[in-house]
């Protein structure tokens, strides 16, 4: 299963007839470098990396491109601006946030092959959290989504497994990367709680707005 954000159909430009905005240009019409178009970007793309099957970046998605896409050779408004990972800091840090998110999924099994279960949809704070494992051997990390447009602080979450669950990835520390404002757990958490959502323990964390954490386990770690 291929899964995209962006594809040749859904954002080509063809005789000024287009069928969909790129993705920063959705989030924000007005301004597809503004803090909303490029943290609301982060989170679909974390959700495209992180999530089951096999994803799919459209070309410039990697850095935040805003530009419909054509195969006319002559449309040079439509050519790719890669001049712009050198001298536009947006684009530039949201580059090195696809290819950390990219290292990880290479690095973690469970984000590549692994069962899912999605465990928890929050609608009134608009959090979404998933656990992904690979079956027999553990390697468990847990994804939490948030579109809140405001940092979340002392969250309850659900985990699968007591103990110390290291906080690997914030998609907040790549906003003028390294965002020495970053909100986060500090490295991580301790599943110490009751158990929630489904799940046998629990955690209290800081969700930043607009952002995508992911958290892990190896098995047999305390």
């Amino acid at each position: 299963m291929y899964n995209c954000l962006e594809n040749h159909d859904l954002v080509l430009d063809e005789d000024g007839d287009h069928r969909s905005p790129r993705v920063p240009a959705l989030a924000d019409a007005t301004d597809s470098g503004s803090w909303y178009a490029r943290s609301r970007s982060r989170v679909a793309t974390g959700a495209l990396l992180t999530a089951a099957g096999v994803p799919m970046l459209f070309m410039g998605q990697e850095f935040l491109e805003d530009r419909l896409w054509s195969d006319n050779p002559t449309r040079a408004d439509r050519f790719i601006d890669w001049a712009a990972l050198a001298g536009n800091r947006t684009r530039a840090d949201f580059h090195v946030f696809t290819r950390d998110l990219i290292g990880l999924r290479r690095t973690q099994p469970a984000l590549c092959n692994g069962s899912t279960n999605s465990y928890h949809v929050d609608l009134s704070n608009r959090v979404v959290a998933f656990h992904r494992w690979v079956p027999g051997e553990g390697q468990d990390v847990v994804v939490v989504l948030s579109l809140a447009e405001s940092t979340l602080y002392d969250y309850s979450l659900g985990f699968p497994s007591a103990g110390q669950w290291t906080e690997l990835f914030n998609s907040d520390y790549y906003d003028h990367f390294p965002n020495p404002w970053v909100q986060g757990n500090n490295g991580g958490t301790a599943a110490q709680g009751p158990g929630m959502h489904g799940l046998p323990f629990s955690s209290t964390l800081t969700i930043p707005a607009n952002s995508i954490l992911v958290f892990s386990q190896t098995q047999g770690e305390p």
